[in-house]
């Protein structure tokens, strides 16, 4: 589960609002207007990553359309902690690269 977690955040450009949308699920459900509100996001731009982690199965709904809420899968529930450790690297990281550029 660790690669696939790696894959479907560190190796995206999306990274950053997948894993946001990840922490925000793991407190409570949220429908996608909520998410896009709490997360100060474009609402299509969360739809979008929804539907992302939806196919990959880190996330499930209930309902239809709109109202549909959102959870975390329970694959995901269960690995919270390696994607917990696995966002935090990766955003290290990523801190790392940034200096570096910066410095150069």
């Amino acid at each position: 589960m660790d690669k696939f977690i790696w894959g479907i955040l560190a190796g995206t450009k999306g990274a950053t609002n997948r894993a946001r949308i990840i922490d925000e699920l793991k407190n409570r459900p949220y429908n996608v207007n909520q998410l896009a509100e709490k997360l100060e996001l474009d609402y299509k731009t969360v739809k979008h990553h929804i539907r992302v982690l939806e196919r990959n199965n880190m996330v499930t709904s209930t309902g239809k359309k709109y109202g549909a809420l959102y959870f975390l899968s329970d694959k995901m529930e269960q690995n919270y902690d390696s994607f917990q450790e696995i966002w935090e690297e990766f955003r290290k990281s990523n801190e790392a690269c940034a200096i570096y550029d910066h410095a150069s």
